[in-house]
């Protein structure tokens, strides 16, 4: 099944549902299910989330969510998403080129653990 690896927090806060785009360098035009693979790295800023009491599993799949769409993020965009939820789309230390839209979200009661991989890439155990 496709899989996608994310840092953390950004991996929590797709999974917990405060986060809704997973941004990215590059343009997919895969549209299904993937499943969301927190990655061994944690980022500094973790702190500016802490009101939501997230848990930071590092090298588990914590979930899964639908790519619905692929958006080309522009000034309007970034702005609009700043407005829905300042505090996890206020700031970036990354290329937010593509904004790639995620529906269908759920949390896995006993993540799997993994050690992930770049780009959407293809994991072959049990679910």
């Amino acid at each position: 099944m496709k899989t996608l690896t994310i840092k953390q927090p950004w991996a929590s806060l797709i999974i917990e549902g405060y986060k809704k785009y997973e941004f990215r360098g590059w343009k997919t035009n895969y549209r299904g299910k993937i499943l969301i693979h927190a990655g061994l790295s944690l980022e500094k800023d973790k702190e500016r989330f802490k009101e939501y009491n997230l848990e930071y599993k590092l090298g588990y799949i914590i979930g899964e969510a639908e790519i619905v769409d692929c958006i080309l993020v522009d000034k309007e965009f970034n702005e609009s998403l700043r407005k829905i939820n300042p505090l996890v789309y206020n700031r970036s230390n990354h290329v937010e080129t593509y904004a790639w839209k995620l529906e269908n979200i759920k949390k896995y009661d006993d993540p799997i653990p993994c050690k992930g991989k770049l780009g959407l890439w293809n994991y072959e155990g049990e679910i």
